[in-house]
């Protein structure tokens, strides 16, 4: 069949967005910020089944992301080593905003990524709160350590109430979470049959239906390389070298780590295999990453299947 998809290529920065246009000659520059994704927004107007892509570079993506998604506008973010690569291969070694932009229109033309489920509001909604709260842990993770030697009264005074707030914000966000799942039919039935398994709580749940939104709908091995625990071979000739995971996204692996970290202890599943990989002389990190990898693929299969943890074991 025909692709008929008009690919723009977009580097983004934190003020701005450089965009690459088909038979354009020049790279043209909009703001990073509302107004600027507006101009970008009309300007995509007049073309015929645009299809936008940039490189995955955390939250800077965001706020193109749902304007994109609210206007119906296809959106991929493509892993930047393969951008790199693609330029070395094809030669353009020099680095400027402009030329990235150019390289990432390339990419898309000639590897024609797939566009990423649009998501709904409450989806987007659950995915900035879900990030909001893990901004809070990691505030109180360190004002914890700065408590446990203050230098004076006042100081201990001040890391104590700033403590108390961000406590009572981490609460207060929990509690968004919770009411925006619940009153969500789709994002509720997820969380549900997330929290069906063992080792996973409430707050697991949540950051994988709000960051792994492709969860049930690809297989296996795609979702173990999109969490980054899928071993990567590196073998040429006759070298053969060890398999490493790499890439991914970072915030849910460490969710997914410490849930596997909880399930090799009381997942009737989990356990049992952490145990033999042990025993027959893998290292913990190696028998941990593969335990990660069997519930993530669990996970998978217990959202595309619609059945919770009882269910699936029967």
């Amino acid at each position: 069949m025909l692709d008929t998809r008009t690919f723009i290529g977009v580097d983004v920065s934190k003020d701005h967005l450089d965009v690459a246009l088909p038979g354009s000659p020049r790279v043209w520059r909009t703001g990073n910020d509302k107004t600027g994704i507006a101009a970008l927004g009309r300007k995509l107007a007049g073309l015929q089944t645009p299809h936008l892509v940039c490189e995955a570079t955390g939250g800077y993506t965001r706020l193109l992301a749902h304007d994109l998604a609210r206007r119906q506008i296809a959106f991929s973010r493509v892993n930047p080593r393969q951008v790199r690569d693609f330029a070395r291969a094809t030669g353009r070694l020099a680095k400027t905003d402009a030329i990235d932009a150019g390289v990432i229109l390339r990419f898309a033309q000639t590897m024609q990524p797939p566009a990423a489920s649009a998501p709904s509001e409450a989806q987007i909604q659950l995915t900035d709160l879900v990030r909001r709260r893990r901004q809070l842990v990691e505030m109180a993770a360190m004002e914890k350590q700065r408590a446990a030697h203050p230098d004076d009264e006042t100081l201990a005074a001040s890391l104590a109430r700033h403590l108390d707030f961000l406590t009572t914000e981490i609460a207060h966000i929990d509690q968004r979470i919770a009411d925006l799942i619940e009153a969500d039919r789709h994002l509720a039935r997820r969380a549900e049959l997330l929290r069906s398994i063992p080792s996973f709580g409430a707050i697991v749940a949540a950051t994988l239906v709000a960051e792994l939104p492709e969860l049930g709908q690809v297989g296996k091995k795609q979702i173990a390389a999109l969490v980054g625990v899928a071993p990567m071979n590196r073998d040429s000739g006759t070298s053969r070298g060890e398999a490493h995971i790499t890439g991914g996204r970072l915030s849910v692996r460490c969710i997914l780590y410490m849930a596997t970290i909880v399930a090799i202890r009381c997942n009737p599943v989990i356990k049992p295999f952490y145990k033999r990989l042990r025993n027959d002389g893998k290292p913990p990190k190696v028998a941990i990453v593969a335990a990660m990898r069997k519930l993530l693929v669990i996970a998978n299969s217990i959202i595309e299947q619609d059945k919770p943890w009882l269910q699936q074991q029967t």
